[in-house]
């Protein structure tokens, strides 16, 4: 299959890790209602005519659960989407999906996975189910931060001065975001989007469809949600497949280093296929990829680069753009070519479109809402230092681990994370995962995924005392991506709880 399900949020910004602080309970079966509909207006007509089966409703549940009685649903609430696209033959349960992010569409991914997956043992078993958490995607009130103008705004400053002045201008640019989320969207919406409240939304959803259980296919931050599912409600998972995991027992800092590592390690796997190729823009000698790579994209801190776009390509645009390339080896070709354009002076347009598609912005300059999501969800699931000196020591081992993705040199100042500035408090913290029971999940782990690096993986695995299957690559997540070892296994633990066999590499 061509698909990628999707990312988790790159060393761009810090991913969330969220503790099982409390047990909820599901609220009364008669409380939680979803009424179906077509899919067109939620996901748009071409999406809705490939699963003509679909159908699309919402669930509403509270913005506060905690001042919140379901036999008196008063009070502000939050709506959630969610896409159902029935089983085509004896069918087990639902499986429900979430692609990563935080802050990417389940509703969009699973309209497009049941059109890709059409006549699988996946499809014919299982309803295929997407949710779109609060503020997510097609949920409403959709979490927006700022206007398509801001984030264009944002975009163009480079963000890579790290003088004490410097320093201060990007907190403070960090800082009127933080203000401008508040500002938007409320205190309380803010404080209710984390994933321990995301997953006793998703057990609102389970009762709304009337199942006992769920199965569930988590990619990227999707493992986070699910093994946070598990915690809270183990007897309610038949069978969880979590790829591209991500460790909750890491503190911010940590998995960013491990992060910037591995995106490290995809550069130079990159640098290095690139090198097999005349004329490639960062040359034949490895000892030469980064500084050949600063040579072209640090000027860009002074003057943006040629593109057939008015707005040009900014430093930081370069540098997201060459990140999502490492996501997969598929996006390689146009780095080399937005590298090339970078190098001849031409039309370095496709990093530009790369750093595009990263930040969800459309060919009209309409902005999806995902980084924002990324960012406030982030913010409230884990707690970050706010001390300077804890990011000036980042900043000195990010340059150790992932030298391409540093400006100038070391200055022993760095910017504090947005985190830092939020304006509601964080809700949960680092932990280890629990196991929902023997043979109810398994782990997926790819040796050269840079996002949720391999060593992640085995962690998790470890932690909720399940398998592990390893696959050997260079890219974000594997599950119904085109591998058969991978999805044979997949597909034989979620259809006929068939766990793989021990230390499966594929």
């Amino acid at each position: 299959m061509s698909a990628m399900w999707r990312r988790a949020g790159s060393i761009l910004c810090a991913l969330a890790v969220v503790s099982p602080m409390v047990l909820f309970v599901a609220p009364p079966a008669s409380s939680a209602t979803l009424a179906w509909s077509a899919c067109d207006a939620m996901v748009g007509e071409a999406k809705a005519r490939a699963v003509p089966t679909a159908r699309c409703g919402s669930v509403a549940v509270p913005i506060d659960w905690t001042k919140t009685d379901w036999t008196k649903p008063e009070g502000a609430q939050a709506n959630l989407a969610v896409i159902r696209i029935p089983a085509t033959g004896d069918r087990i349960g639902v499986l429900m999906v979430n692609p990563g992010g935080p802050g990417a569409s389940a509703v969009d991914t699973v309209a497009e996975m049941g059109a890709a997956l059409a006549g699988s043992a996946i499809t014919e078993r299982f309803d295929l189910v997407g949710v779109d958490p609060r503020g997510v995607g097609h949920s409403t009130p959709q979490l927006r931060c700022r206007t398509d103008a801001e984030f264009d705004a944002f975009r163009r400053d480079p963000l890579a001065d790290y003088s004490p002045a410097g320093v201060a201008h990007i907190e403070q640019v960090y800082r009127q975001f933080a203000q401008s989320c508040a500002q938007r969207m409320g205190t309380d919406f803010l404080a209710g989007v984390g994933t321990a409240t995301a997953a006793r939304d998703l057990d609102v959803v389970r009762v709304a469809l009337g199942e006992p259980q769920i199965s569930y296919l988590g990619y990227s931050y999707g493992t986070e949600l699910g093994a946070a599912y598990a915690a809270q409600y183990p007897d309610r998972v038949r069978a969880m497949v979590l790829d591209g995991a991500i460790d909750p027992d890491l503190d911010p800092i940590e998995h960013r280093i491990r992060q910037m590592a591995g995106f490290q390690k995809a550069f130079t796997a990159y640098a290095t296929d690139c090198a097999r190729s005349p004329g490639c823009p960062l040359g034949t000698d490895p000892a030469q990829f980064v500084t050949r790579y600063h040579q072209l994209v640090n000027p860009l801190v002074q003057r943006p680069g040629p593109t057939s776009d008015p707005r040009g390509l900014s430093y930081q645009d370069a540098i997201t753009g060459t990140v999502n390339a490492l996501y997969s080896q598929r996006y390689w070709k146009f780095l080399t070519s937005g590298l090339l354009g970078l190098a001849r002076g031409t039309d370095a347009e496709d990093l530009l479109l790369l750093a595009d598609d990263y930040q969800g912005r459309d060919a009209a300059g309409r902005y999806t809402n995902q980084q924002d999501a990324f960012t406030a969800i982030g913010c409230v699931d884990s707690p970050y230092p706010a001390d300077p000196a804890s990011w000036a020591q980042l900043d000195r081992r990010a340059r150790e681990v992932a030298p391409f993705l540093s400006y100038g040199p070391f200055t022993g100042f760095a910017p504090r994370d947005v985190c830092t500035m939020w304006p509601v408090p964080p809700t949960s913290s680092p932990h280890q995962a629990s196991s929902p029971g023997p043979g109810k999940v398994v782990v997926v782990s790819t040796t050269g995924d840079p996002a949720t690096p391999y060593s992640a993986g085995i962690d998790l695995a470890r932690q909720m005392d399940a398998p592990l299957i390893t696959f050997e690559g260079t890219q974000h997540t594997v599950v119904f991506n085109g591998d058969a070892c991978v999805d044979t296994a997949v597909v034989d633990f979620l259809v006929d709880s068939e766990s793989p066999p021990d230390g499966l590499r594929c």
